[in-house]
């Protein structure tokens, strides 16, 4: 029974590992290579799954499938190849303004999964998502309430851990490290179907918000294209610095 999940993980482990060595950020795509947009909605459904902050889910992921509307992103996206030639450009979008719906989902599944209990846990999550929750992503315009979070969490600090990242920039910040590991989940999706992907930060927001419909309070984390590789499109062999130079044991 060991050695069958033994050898069961290691394939898991090999399989992995095949699509990551495998995944590059390509700049030119086969525009004569058949495509299945489905594999899109595919890797998208997987995209959900991805960890996030607190469960909150504050993203949206806008698909750009028609032709038009394709080429006037990839123009907003500085004329990148990787954007011309794409069959599909996904934006991965940060939603900050919908923090009081997900608290309030998340509070609601917290009462379901706890139903007829009164202990701390529950007692613990709940107050999370309805009490610290709007604490931290209450913010006014100006970053005033943030400010105020940061000298609270300062003066507690002093005598015990306590989370520093508590402003109104840190709480950005935190949605497009969520909004990122979901482009990375999504990438990693469309290798397996067979596909590559390129994700561009070169755009300009302005012009890509407006044609994708999305209030000013949105932000775009990337653009991510999509197809089926050319050779030329692969800007020589992957290089990374040593490991030695950036893992660590402590």
């Amino acid at each position: 029974m060991n050695n069958s999940l033994n050898q069961s993980q290691n394939q898991q482990a090999d399989v992995f590992s095949t699509l990551m060595h495998s995944r590059r950020s390509v700049r030119k795509y086969d525009q004569t290579a058949n495509f299945d947009h489905d594999a899109v909605a595919r890797a998208l459904t997987l995209t959900t799954l991805s960890p996030n902050s607190s469960n909150m889910q504050l993203w949206e992921f806008h698909r750009v499938i028609s032709d038009d509307k394709r080429m006037t992103l990839a123009s907003y996206c500085m004329g990148q190849n990787a954007a011309k030639t794409a069959n599909e450009l996904v934006a991965f979008v940060v939603t900050p303004y919908k923090w009081k719906e997900r608290a309030t989902m998340n509070a609601n599944q917290i009462r379901e999964a706890f139903d007829g209990r009164e202990d701390e846990t529950s007692k613990r999550a709940l107050k999370y998502y309805e009490k610290l929750i709007p604490f931290i992503y209450n913010n006014d315009r100006f970053g005033l309430f943030g400010l105020v979070r940061k000298a609270i969490s300062y003066f507690l600090g002093r005598n015990k851990p306590m989370v520093r990242e508590v402003s109104k920039a840190d709480v950005r910040v935190c949605l497009h490290k969520s909004s990122s590991l979901a482009a990375m989940t999504f990438m990693t999706a469309m290798r397996a179907e067979g596909y590559d992907t390129c994700p561009m930060e070169g755009f300009d927001s302005i012009r890509a918000k407006q044609l994708l419909g999305l209030p000013k309070t949105a932000e775009i984390t990337m653009i991510i294209s999509c197809g089926k590789r050319l050779e030329e499109g692969v800007y020589g062999d992957r290089h990374r610095v040593y490991n030695q130079d950036v893992i660590f044991n402590h």
